[in-house]
């Protein structure tokens, strides 16, 4: 099939900004890409996008001119961006379109995500028991993760610690300000092992990214990134993952390590030719767990990685170079094109103060949403 290129990336800085709507976001968004691809909207064929709380994503179509292209508007909770992204490469393997563009945009309203047991068709019990509280799950898993593969506290808090770094070289992060360790270790623990700046929070923001047939890439671009590999997976039975209200005694591999496994398989290429990653850190947890998953490193390798700082941005794998989730906060429609828009301005050499040392020629991007979903990216240059 028809391989795919990246030819125009936009992220509109992620945080607070007041009464600014999250359409107009991802309206910023679109634009900015469309111009760094060199096109105009009605060059676009095809075209995808989501939100949980900004609206209607194909309201964008009468913003920017109602042409008829075909937009679908998607959802599936941290790995939206992903799914969008993921829709846009089909149409353009499948000959639907030679030019695609994906969205992703939100604005959440301060505090925890709101949702209710039937939006998952559980019963009372899961929420009485505080698992609807996804906090408490992830301390849950985290718990028995760290116990298994002898991961400490210490690399909790490195983790945040890096990301925190990384986001104050970062223009467009929500958190510019830093923390240290000391001030991480000693934050209020929320749920043990998750302290509060361990976390990331809802936030608002948007990300646009334009592809096209890589036959045709660099008609427009001289710096085309492709995209080798992307996969989509759900939970299998006797994965743990959030919202599962039980599980059998068997493990089973997780959604990220069935799409990570997938988007290898299509790339054809291994982790051990990954040069920077962007991973999910809902909490620094996942980060640890998500680095195994991804088959960057093995199970309990995490802790030496992290200590002799392989993970940073001048280290042999940095991981989250724009500060992450962490630094960024999550407007959840966005938060997996942020993720690619910030590995391609590192592929192009473009991503200035959090710029690697080394201008990488393969990135990975993978996302973790609810109900036990995981999307995952492989690119090159």
């Amino acid at each position: 099939m028809e391989g795919v290129a990246v030819i125009g990336i936009a992220q509109h800085p992620f945080g607070r900004f007041g009464d600014k709507t999250a359409l107009d976001m991802g309206l910023e968004s679109i634009r900015e890409a469309l111009q760094d691809a060199g096109i105009e909207w009605k060059d676009v064929q095809y075209a995808a996008g989501g939100t949980r709380d900004g609206g209607r994503a194909d309201q964008l179509c009468g913003k920017l001119g109602p042409n008829g292209v075909p937009f679908n508007n998607l959802y599936n909770g941290c790995a939206t961006g992903g799914s969008s992204l993921g829709a846009a490469c089909m149409a353009i393997k499948s000959g639907i379109a030679d030019i695609a563009l994906a969205v992703g945009f939100d604005k959440h309203p301060r505090g925890m995500f709101l949702t209710t047991v039937q939006d998952y068709g559980l019963k009372q019990w899961y929420q009485d028991v505080g698992f609807l509280a996804t906090v408490q799950f992830f301390a849950m898993k985290a718990q028995r993760y760290m116990h298994d593969y002898d991961i400490t506290e210490d690399s909790l808090i490195r983790v945040a610690e890096k990301n925190y770094h990384n986001g104050t070289l970062n223009p467009k992060a929500w958190r510019r300000d830093g923390l240290n360790y000391e001030a991480i270790k000693n934050s209020t623990m929320l749920s043990n092992p998750l302290r509060q700046y361990m976390l990331c929070s809802p936030g608002e923001g948007a990300a646009a990214v334009v592809l096209c047939k890589a036959s045709i890439a660099k008609q427009y671009t001289s710096k085309p990134i492709y995209i080798k590999g992307i996969a989509l997976r759900t939970r299998a039975f006797g994965s743990l993952e959030v919202f599962t209200p039980a599980k059998p005694l068997e493990d089973a591999p997780t959604p990220v390590v069935l799409a990570s496994q997938a988007a290898y398989e299509m790339a054809g290429i291994g982790p051990d030719e990954i040069e920077v990653a962007q991973l999910q850190d809902t909490e620094s947890a996942h980060e640890i767990m998500h680095m195994a998953e991804t088959g960057l490193c093995k199970d309990g390798e995490q802790t030496k990685m992290i200590q002799d700082g392989e993970t940073k941005i001048t280290g042999r794998l940095p991981i989250n170079t724009d500060g992450g989730l962490i630094a960024n906060g999550e407007p959840i429609g966005a938060s997996a094109l942020r993720q690619v828009y910030e590995v391609c301005l590192q592929m192009r050499g473009e991503a200035g103060l959090h710029q690697m040392p080394k201008q990488p020629k393969t990135a990975l991007t993978q996302v973790y949403g609810a109900p036990g979903i995981s999307n995952v990216v492989i690119l090159s240059r």
